[in-house]
């Protein structure tokens, strides 16, 4: 494995940005920044052998601050919605700041996605680390985060996510990549088959906040438990889809046990062949279809993307689980540590095969 720190840029206050790109024996790489921890490629063969870039990305490493979509970084200190910006906490209320409509998103609009973290090269990975002061955003108590990536000869990127605190807190990172199978700027991922391993999801009001209990997905436009392409049901008549766009719902994956890797998803691009697999310690997924793309950023080549140019895969907490007790708790303590991972491992499936038809031919 071959690992490579270059400097990518200044902040305007002149803090220096780095860029790692982390090499196999095969030349299939990801390169990730301390920008927000961020990834901000992956290249990795089709069913050819041609490499391609397929995570969504910036030419410019200043756009990455503050953009809307939140690209490949990782948000905090709660990744997603917490509603009206308040939760309680041992009898005590904290209010934090509304970003997204009436609510509080990915941690306030100055959160970790938007702070250049430290950076080292260390045991064949790359870490991040990022010191939280208490009252940042909101937020109660100090917390020390860390991020490291691991990328394997198998072109598997292993993220794990880890933080503690000096007082009790809520705490929910992810990572906010888009991926497009196809290569990064190569159009809409509406052609591409997501299989989700979760038979229930959780609906929303129309601010996207929880209403509480999940649902079963059969008989609705959420269940993917059967490989289907991501625009067969985007156009559907149905409040979860309604209210975003598109896709932006969290899905409870099924068998989560806290501590223990569970498959969460595997999106495939029948054109290029490519597979994507995800793997998480988390208990849920956040599938987003970049609804709102359009007006970001310049892209990798040269020009915006537009909606549904790529899709996120959050591995993460539930959303606004400060204010449900029956969900798996986010609440840190000092003397405990918050410890998940998620595993991206990338293939490729040597035939054609469509979840439209369920028909397949072998590629020569």
């Amino acid at each position: 494995m071959n690992i490579e720190r270059e400097l990518w840029g200044r902040t305007p206050d002149g803090k220096e940005i780095f860029r790692y790109t982390l090499k196999n024996e095969s030349g299939a790489y990801v390169q990730v920044s301390s920008i927000g921890a961020g990834l901000v490629a992956a290249a990795v063969p089709d069913r050819d052998g041609k490499l391609a870039d397929v995570v969504l990305g910036y030419k410019n490493p200043l756009d990455y601050f503050g953009d809307g979509p939140c690209a490949g970084k990782v948000p905090g200190r709660y990744a997603n919605r917490i509603a009206l910006g308040r939760f309680s906490l041992d009898g005590k209320e904290y209010v934090l700041p509304v970003n997204n409509g009436p609510n509080h998103l990915h941690g306030g609009p100055d959160g970790f996605q938007n702070k250049v973290w430290e950076s080292r090269i260390e045991n064949g990975g790359v870490e991040f680390l990022y010191y939280s002061e208490d009252g940042e955003m909101g937020y109660p108590g100090a917390l020390k985060a860390v991020v490291r990536y691991d990328w394997s000869e198998e072109n598997e990127l292993r993220m794990t996510l880890t933080a503690e605190c000096d007082a009790p807190t809520v705490v929910n990172l992810t990572n906010h990549a888009y991926f497009n199978l196809n290569g990064e700027g190569s159009g809409s991922v509406l052609g591409h088959e997501l299989r989700l391993n979760a038979s229930e999801y959780l609906p929303t009001d129309e601010t996207l906040i929880p209403l509480g209990e999940s649902e079963p997905v059969a008989g609705t436009p959420m269940d993917f438990v059967t490989a289907k392409p991501l625009g067969r049901d985007i156009g559907a008549d149905f409040p979860a889809i309604k209210y975003g766009k598109g896709y932006d719902s969290c899905w409870v994956i099924d068998g989560y046990e806290p501590g223990q890797i569970q498959a969460a998803a595997e999106l495939y691009a029948p054109e290029s062949g490519r597979v994507l697999e995800v793997f998480t310690t988390q208990p849920g997924v956040q599938v987003y279809t970049g609804n709102w793309l359009s007006g970001c950023p310049e892209g990798k080549s040269g020009r915006s993307y537009n909606d549904y140019g790529g899709v996120a895969l959050e591995c993460q907490h539930f959303p606004d689980s400060p204010n449900e007790p029956d969900y798996p708790s986010t609440v840190l303590r000092p003397g405990e540590v918050f410890e998940e991972a998620i595993i991206f491992a990338f293939g490729v499936r040597t035939c054609e095969s469509s979840a439209e038809t369920g028909e397949g031919r072998m590629t020569e």
